[in-house]
Parts: C-alpha cells; structure tokens; sequence
C-alpha cells in the first residue's frame, strides 16, 4: 500500500475568528484541491484542536514531491484569496518527513478515518535515534495496539521542522481519546525499555490532541 511508505506534510494554521468561516471554505473548495491535483499527492485530511487552531495532514508519495515543477506552479502562483490568508493566519507550523514504520489493527486506510489524531513529535539525538526507533516500533506501539481504540500510528523522521526541530513524528489514530488513559498506555509507558530512555535528558515529547474536522481528500485521477 502506498501509504505505509509516504512522505508527509504538516500543517497547522489559525485564522481569525472573523474570518473564520470563509478561512474553511477556502482550504475546503481551493487550497486542498489544488494539492490533490498534483501528481504525487495521495490524499489529505484535516483536524481542529483548541479554539480554531486547524491542521492538515496531506500525504504523498515522497517528500519530493514538494520539490517538484508541478508544486511549484500553484505554490509561486498563489490566488488572492491564498495570498490573503496566507499572510493572515497565525501559529503557523510546517514539518515534513519520510516514513519510518507503520502499524495497524485492521489496515491503514481504516486507521485513516479515526475521529482523534494523537501526533507525537521528539528531538532525538543522532547517536540515540536507532534504538529510539527500536523501542517505538517493537516495544512502544505493538503494546498501545492490544487496545482495541488504538487503530494505528505512522512514524516519520522530519527533515523539515518549523518552528521546533523536531526530527521525530508520531501520528496514532485513536477511535476514542479516553484510550490516553487506558491500560494499554500505561503499560507502554512503563516498560523497562521506556523507563530506560524516558531518563535521558534529551527524552522529552511534545504531545497533542487533535479531532477529525471534515472529509478526507483523496487525489485526483
């Protein structure tokens, strides 16, 4: 399946609430769809976290995608809609990787429609990033999968990261945000293998909670 090796961009942005409304149609009917017409783009879906603070979570092929003649055109080329907006919006963040390991319950595409996005972001060191990457796929997710409200999580190393350097990203589906407090995290937050890691002082995670806002965008064509 594609998706388990696509690259990924993130995206956050907050609009105005005054403008708010035509913020959404304009992401909905413009912004998103120019991307998904581009060859490479595989799909695209948004979220809502806090008060209008928006996210959107776009796969692709690769990330070179992004590097592209095709991107460059509608991106060089913005609308005046999107050059507005764009300029407008606050608490912007972009970061984009390469995958690095997904798992699932029941496939990917299912874990895709979860209603709660759990994205976990690390700065791990060089020199601690292979046995980081052990113990996420081996140890940390296969025991957050024996809850049945823990669908999946796609793992991605960040090669751009604005405006925190993170290199690591975590996306879990979760069909329930109360799985937080499950029992199957709190045994994945104390195996040995984690205690071991989580007291190095560079073992700091950056957790988030977002909602699923709206349909998901599958590419043209």
């Amino acid at each position: 399946m594609q998706l388990e090796n696509a690259g990924v961009l993130f995206s956050e942005m907050t609009p105005d609430a005054s403008w708010e409304g035509e913020f959404n149609q304009w992401y909905d009917e413009e912004h998103i769809p120019l991307r998904m017409g581009v060859k490479g783009f595989l799909g695209a879906q948004r979220y809502l976290r806090d008060e209008r603070n928006y996210l959107a979570v776009y796969d692709m092929e690769s990330p070179q995608v992004l590097d592209t003649d095709a991107y460059a055109l509608i991106k060089n080329n913005p609308s005046e809609v999107t050059a507005r907006m764009l300029s407008s919006v606050s608490n912007f963040t972009r970061y984009i990787g390469r995958s690095i390991g997904t798992q699932s319950r029941d496939g990917i595409e299912q874990a895709l429609q979860a209603p709660i996005l759990y994205p976990v972001f690390f700065d791990v060191p060089n020199d601690r990033q292979e046995e980081f990457d052990a113990w996420y796929n081996e140890d940390h997710v296969p025991t957050l999968l024996e809850s049945p409200d823990w669908l999946g999580c796609r793992r991605f190393a960040l090669d751009v990261a604005h405006p925190h350097s993170f290199n690591r990203l975590a996306l879990h589906y979760l069909a329930d945000e109360r799985v937080l407090q499950s029992s199957a995290r709190e045994k994945a937050r104390a195996s040995d293998w984690r205690v071991r890691l989580a007291n190095e002082s560079w073992f700091k995670g950056t957790y988030l909670v977002f909602k699923r806002h709206g349909e998901r965008f599958k590419a043209k064509g």
